[in-house]
């Protein structure tokens, strides 16, 4: 399966005319783009509810860590990086901030956050089950959800709609490749999309907008 990116499967969504929940947490480190099935919970203050979900979690799952956005502490270090990677989950989304950066650079697992903090929680958390959702900038993140994250952020995409996301993004990416390609070969992306085309029209029908031109041409939304 063609690697997807955030762009791509962002582009994909508004094509299909669903939601478009991005989001622009940061990778820990740079690496390749990763995409999973979510694994949500939300932090309380102990990390007792994550290693719950850790417990029962498939492997190349993604752990989705709701922290409510906190700067004031970080929820996720080396030792619940290691414990998730012994698991075999593919990757760790943090709505929150990560400690321990030199040792998440080494363990590998790629984890994305709001940034770094060197201090963890210091509030009394309640007891309880882990609560297996999450809240990630407004966006609620349920379990069987798809994660698409790389250097660009992450997006979320309900279970009902991967595999139909999942395919028109392949396609905006092979149709982006072959564009590329075409240019890198001396044929402006001008050309290819018929942009005079499109402007004779649009003079005509001033309502005409790229993006119905693009779909019309079976060129991808954003260029």
């Amino acid at each position: 399966m063609t690697a997807l990116s955030t762009a791509a499967t962002a582009d994909a969504l508004v094509r299909l005319g669903l939601t478009t929940p991005a989001v622009a947490l940061r990778p820990a480190f740079a690496g390749p783009p990763v995409a999973g099935p979510a694994i949500p919970v939300t932090h309380l203050g102990s990390v007792d509810v994550i290693l719950e979900v850790i417990e029962d979690a498939a492997p190349g799952s993604i752990l989705v860590v709701d922290n409510g956005g906190r700067l004031d502490e970080a929820c996720v270090g080396d030792l619940l990086t290691l414990e998730a990677q012994l698991a075999g989950f593919a990757a760790i989304v943090i709505f929150g901030l990560h400690r321990d950066s030199s040792q998440l650079t080494d363990i590998g697992l790629p984890v994305w956050s709001l940034g770094a903090f060197a201090r963890g929680p210091i509030r009394v958390p309640p007891t309880g089950s882990a609560m297996r959702f999450a809240v990630v900038d407004g966006h609620p993140v349920r379990p069987g959800d798809w994660v698409v994250a790389d250097d660009d952020g992450v997006v979320f995409v309900r279970s009902a709609d991967w595999e139909t996301v999942r395919e028109s993004a392949s396609t905006i990416i092979a149709t982006e490749v072959a564009q590329a390609e075409r240019m890198a070969a001396g044929s402006s992306l001008r050309e290819q999309i018929g942009f005079s085309e499109y402007l004779a029209i649009r003079s005509g029908r001033p309502g005409y907008s790229l993006r119905e031109h693009l779909a019309a041409r079976g060129g991808a939304i954003e260029t």
